[in-house]
């Protein structure tokens, strides 16, 4: 049979399925080109064969049929006909190249972090001196995030502001190598990112700040060991963590007698400070460490700060009532409640409230100045609770009554200094930072009643000048302790606080005088705000005039936030 014999013709023609579109003919050859590997090329090349037509000067098109409108045929990547090399833009990168900034050892590690946060991520120098472990293999990333997470944890939870923690936080992990990190601060949570490298996945850790205290010495022996770190003093991990733990296991400096004694006499300077007497200055003494010993209690049982804070604001509102009944003339009722508000008056976090706010820290400062407002609260609870009781038996409370003009300045300047001594030792400072902060104190009052009294200048106005000098001088005396600059200005502020304003706005509202009472109120808020926004702004101030911290090449200084608005 023929058609057995399998001849190229009898071949049946092969389904559109069995073979390519694209395949060649057979009997056709054609060279085997290379792997597309190894001749890469761009997809705006121009085909093999093709060859662009040739424009004129002016950029018209060429040819017989090609007129001013006609399509060209040209590379992406050709350059304008208006281009010429002579006149070209300036390049993105300056010839002489970018000025580097080195951050040099001379200047505080504050001062250098704070520029570092401040700075563009893209203009940060390289990590400084860098703590290696004892097999010099370089520092674990975890174990240096979590010790970086535990420093943070006890700065936050002590008062410091979110700029100072993030800062602390940043120079840790640089000093070990970790120049690629990101600390993140908010009210109760921290946060670190390490990447590694660009390949490498970051490497994440955070931690929970579930309990905050008041303790200055164990503020600055944390400040210190970040010093000691970012130093050229070799501190290993585990030299560090034993460090740390001994800073955790530090008892208080002063025991709860002293605590209790020194409310007592900062409730009696207070007293003393808007015109009180010996017998004002002992029965307000008394009232306060009754409501100290109670918020005590209180606190053992396990109820919230709220609820403290009530507690502890009746005990001086009822001896001024209980002596409003007596109708004694020789006692200012007044003046022994005014006294126990500047004890309880929650300064130091609305310093730290505001001073987030005004570095960009929005998210911690409505957690702290919302804290300040549940603490406030608090207080009116208390203080309005006894005064409608007060009223109710017949005590006689005037709104309209005002203090005795400051007719003993010296008088009034040692109950201020006494005052600031007391609040340093509720604040469980060192000892050898009480006498600091206590002629910080003495200063402030004399600024205050000078302007305020001499001058006749507004209060407010008087408290926000006063307030700035306390963060000035603060700031001064931590750049020359290398500590933290809130134990020489929480303190020092206590003289400052508006108590009266508080009292008599609370006395209005108790006797539905809301007009009267709303606005004393206000001024308390104007004033507690004229407080903080001064202290930050010597603060500020206090940098402004000292250089950026080995800027080279006349670099400015950064701002906290420079969008403008936008």
């Amino acid at each position: 049979m023929v058609a057995e014999s399998g001849g190229p013709e009898d071949q049946k023609p092969q389904s559109d399925e069995a073979r390519s579109a694209f395949a060649p003919p057979a009997g056709t050859m054609h060279p085997v080109s290379p792997p597309e590997e190894d001749h890469p090329t761009s997809e705006f090349a121009i085909p093999t064969g093709v060859q662009p037509e040739q424009h004129g000067p002016a950029g018209s098109g060429g040819g017989s049929g090609g007129g001013s409108n006609s399509d060209t045929l040209s590379s992406a990547f050709t350059p304008p006909s208006t281009y010429k090399a002579q006149q070209s833009p300036p390049a993105f990168t300056p010839a002489q190249g970018i000025p580097m900034v080195k951050l040099t050892k001379e200047a505080p590690w504050q001062d250098r972090m704070r520029t570092m946060l401040r700075m563009p991520v893209t203009e940060r120098p390289a990590a400084e001196s860098i703590q290696r472990t004892d097999d010099e293999t370089g520092p674990a990333v975890p174990r240096v995030l979590d010790l970086t997470l535990r420093i943070g944890e006890l700065l936050l939870a002590g008062g410091e502001g979110a700029e100072d923690v993030e800062a602390a936080m940043f120079a840790v992990t640089r000093s070990y190598g970790l120049d690629r990190s990101e600390p993140t601060v908010t009210f109760t949570l921290l946060s670190i990112s390490h990447q590694p490298s660009l390949v490498d996945d970051p490497v994440t850790a955070s931690r929970t700040v579930r309990r905050r205290g008041t303790d200055y010495t164990r503020l600055a022996a944390v400040f210190r060991l970040v010093d000691d770190i970012t130093s050229d003093t070799e501190v290993s991990l585990e030299e560090a963590y034993r460090r740390l733990a001994e800073i955790r296991r530090n008892r208080h400096p002063y025991p709860g007698w002293v605590l209790t004694a020194a409310a007592g006499l900062l409730a009696g300077s207070a007293s003393v400070l808007v015109g009180g007497g010996f017998l004002v200055f002992m029965v307000a003494a008394a009232g306060a460490m009754l409501g100290d010993r109670l918020a005590w209690l209180c606190a053992g049982r396990g109820l919230p700060e709220f609820y403290q804070f009530t507690v502890a604001a009746m005990p001086p509102a009822a001896l001024g009532v209980a002596l409003t009944l007596t109708h004694s003339t020789d006692v200012r009722p007044s003046a022994v409640i005014t006294g126990g508000l500047f004890a309880l008056l929650p300064g130091r976090a609305l310093v730290a409230g505001v001073q987030d706010g005004l570095t960009g820290y929005y998210i911690t400062a409505s957690a702290r100045l919302l804290e300040v407002m549940y603490f406030f609260i608090g207080i009116v609870a208390g203080v309005l609770i006894v005064l409608y009781l007060g009223l109710q038996l017949g005590a006689e409370l005037n709104p309209e009554a005002r203090f005795s003009p400051y007719n003993e300045p010296v008088v009034q300047i040692l109950a201020s200094m006494a005052l600031s001594l007391a609040f340093a030792v509720l604040l469980q400072q060192e000892r050898s930072t009480v006498l600091a902060v206590t002629l910080n104190g003495g200063v402030a009052w004399i600024i205050f009643g000078a302007m305020a009294r001499t001058g006749e200048i507004s209060p407010v106005a008087a408290t926000a000048v006063a307030a700035g000098l306390v963060g000035l001088f603060g700031q001064l005396f931590s750049r020359y302790r290398f500590h933290s600059s809130l134990p020489y200005i929480t303190a020092a502020i206590g003289p400052l606080l508006p108590g009266s304003a508080t009292y008599f706005g609370l006395l209005g509202v108790a006797q539905n005088e809301l007009d009267t009472g709303l606005a004393s109120l206000s001024t308390a808020v104007a004033t507690a705000l004229a407080i903080a926004i001064g202290v930050n702004l010597g603060s500020e101030i206090s940098r402004l005039f000292m250089g950026l911290p080995g800027a080279i090449g006349g670099a400015s200084r950064r701002a906290a936030k420079r969008t403008r608005g936008f």
